[in-house]
């Protein structure tokens, strides 16, 4: 019941979907599991051209067979978005299979659940979630840039919510490379509108995909299905939404603002009590 609150379903438009990525070729990175796999999935019913990139190559091919019937063409690479000549290589091939591209979807991300003290030792924690979380995003949107400005494309992230509150603790490397991202994004969105490229950005709550299995207490928290951010994802692409996000998350913002100030405010007095 929580869950229904939280995460009302929404119902796709799959002829105004049609309509709109019919003749298209879109790339999804992150494509082998969760929301990029389910994305993939919906997609894959209209006439497009779907270009899937994602670490483990062999779960690509099998999601690439099992959508054989489908209309979409889709073409499959694997790829190690933790690596700049990897990265390359997929714009590379991208750009042989397709002349065009119209649609970037960035799905793939890494996340990580561990105190600071516990990290002292394990630097490659926040190198490796800054790469795939930001620098890979970063590298992929500016290489296809010119195919996007020149098609009126259509950039999508899939954010937090936590960009938008808070920090908080044990997921430093995570947040602050999701927070990197949503900060470049959101500043290169002012000029990748005028030159007639969409930019949506994705702030989701928790999604119940593979990344969240190893943090034990989120087995029981409400959490929001990949069909339902599928189905989001899906209407941004044919409402052209610059930014979607629960309901709640205003409210939230507001409140947490709120408390911190209070907290601030209260350590001020603290500290000038001291002193006299």
């Amino acid at each position: 019941m929580i869950e229904r609150l939280l995460y009302p379903r929404l119902e796709l438009n799959e002829q105004k979907l049609d309509d709109e990525v019919t003749g298209k070729t879109i790339v999804i990175t992150g494509a082998s599991s969760g929301i990029g796999k389910q994305l993939v999935k919906v997609l894959a019913k209209s006439d497009c051209h779907l270009i899937l990139a994602a670490r483990r190559l062999e779960r690509l091919a099998s999601l690439q067979q099992s959508l054989h019937k489908e209309r979409a063409h889709i073409d499959v690479y694997g790829i190690d978005l933790r690596e700049e000549v990897s990265r390359e290589r997929f714009v590379d091939f991208a750009r042989d299979v397709s002349p065009q591209i119209d649609v970037l979807v960035h799905c793939a991300g890494h996340s990580i659940r561990r105190p600071v003290r516990e990290s002292a030792s394990r630097m490659h924690d926040f190198t490796r979630t800054m790469a795939i979380n930001y620098f890979a995003p970063v590298h992929l949107t500016l290489s296809f840039l010119p195919e996007l400005e020149e098609s009126g494309g259509h950039v999508i992230s899939m954010s937090t919510i936590n960009a938008c509150l808070p920090p908080m603790p044990h997921f430093s490397a995570y947040q602050a490379s999701k927070s990197a991202f949503d900060a470049w994004l959101r500043s290169a969105a002012e000029e990748l509108e005028r030159v007639g490229v969409v930019v949506t950005t994705m702030y989701l709550p928790l999604v119940r995909t593979p990344m969240i299995e190893p943090t034990k207490a989120y087995g029981k928290a409400p959490a929001m299905s990949v069909d339902q951010v599928a189905v989001r994802v899906g209407r941004a692409i044919y409402k052209r939404q610059t930014s979607v996000r629960p309901w709640w998350l205003s409210p939230l913002q507001y409140i947490t603002l709120h408390r911190r100030n209070l907290r601030d405010y209260s350590a001020g007095r603290r500290g000038n009590d001291a002193d006299r």
